[in-house]
């Protein structure tokens, strides 16, 4: 009967009992043999079974099971993909020396390599780590959040979704960020990356009863105005614009005001531009109006502001273009 020898790849994000029931069997039946001392090898030993740690991983593994039948090779945290090609390399010339099997004694959850993005994170903000990054305040880093926010923004309008992917990470890492020097803050004002999350999780549950409490589901139209119905439970507010940001672009702020104001049914007209003693404020009201005009048509003022610029931005490239030729 061939010999077996078992390659057990874990996940290093879970905790390190945590197996399936075949990866147990497997371990608890056959001598099992590792590269270095892991807190697997340690949960491994607790249950009764031999865990040995070698150099020579392949010629180790190779007389483990031709002695005892099977044998068991507990992966690290990093796979140890050099060790399984050289085991691979050798039972290809040497076929009849053991079958070779890969098992998966447990997998990345969907979201584990958030918990490595807080870890090199937590590294970099800590002694030792990023000078720049350990230097930074909430403040100073508000201007970044924006920007990589916008690029986000230009990736989705381009519709390139592989920029989009590598956008949202850079998001992520401010998100990160804050969050980490957040928990360098005194004590009473300090928070974590678990808070972030702990608090998102439970505004979404709170806000979508009709998937999480079993309440109905209507149109989206009915979805939404009971978000908003909850969210007005949860925060006091004294008027509709509270919770408006007032940092945004003075468009987008426009827009935003005048649909809140427009969702309680308040019927407040815009100044009127002529009325207005000052350039500067003629010309507030006079975009003001055209904002409120864009709104009652169903039209984004900002994305129409925006598409109509990179077409100017496009034309004033071609006039270059052209007058380079010229001069050339």
């Amino acid at each position: 009967m061939t010999a077996r020898i078992v390659l057990l790849v874990t996940s290093p994000r879970l905790p390190a009992g945590l197996l399936t029931a075949a990866a147990w069997d497997v371990v608890r039946s056959a001598p099992v043999l590792t590269g270095a001392e892991s807190e697997l090898a340690t949960a491994v030993r607790s249950t009764g079974a031999e865990v040995s740690v070698v150099t020579e991983g392949t010629q180790a593994l190779l007389d483990a099971a031709a002695a005892h039948g099977s044998a068991v090779w507990l992966a690290g945290p990093a796979g140890d993909e050099a060790l399984a090609r050289e085991l691979g390399l050798r039972l290809a010339r040497q076929p009849g020396l053991a079958e070779l099997e890969l098992m998966y004694g447990s997998w990345d959850p969907p979201g584990a390599r958030l918990l490595d993005a807080v870890e090199v994170m937590d590294r970099l903000a800590s002694p030792g780590g990023d000078p720049w990054k350990r230097a930074q305040t909430h403040r100073s880093l508000a201007g970044f959040l924006l920007e990589e926010c916008y690029e986000a923004y230009d990736a989705i309008s381009a519709d390139d979704t592989d920029a989009l992917r590598e956008e949202l990470g850079d998001v992520l890492l401010q998100v990160l960020l804050h969050a980490r020097l957040a928990e360098d803050l005194p004590e009473g004002r300090r928070w974590t990356v678990d808070d972030v999350a702990g608090g998102l999780v439970d505004k979404m549950v709170r806000r979508n009863p009709h998937v999480f409490s079993g309440a109905q589901a209507g149109s989206i139209e009915e979805i939404e105005a009971n978000w908003e119905r909850i969210k007005r439970a949860e925060k006091t507010r004294e008027s509709v614009l509270d919770g408006i940001a007032l940092s945004q672009p003075a468009l987008a702020l426009a827009a935003k005001i005048l649909d809140r104001a427009g969702r309680i049914g308040l019927a407040v007209p815009p100044p009127l531009a002529e009325s207005q003693v000052d350039p500067e404020a003629r010309l507030g009201a006079g975009l003001l109006a055209t904002v409120a005009a864009a709104r009652q048509a169903g039209i984004d003022p900002e994305a129409a502001l925006r598409r109509a610029t990179l077409a100017y931005a496009e034309a004033v490239r071609d006039a270059e273009r052209a007058a380079g030729d010229r001069t050339g």
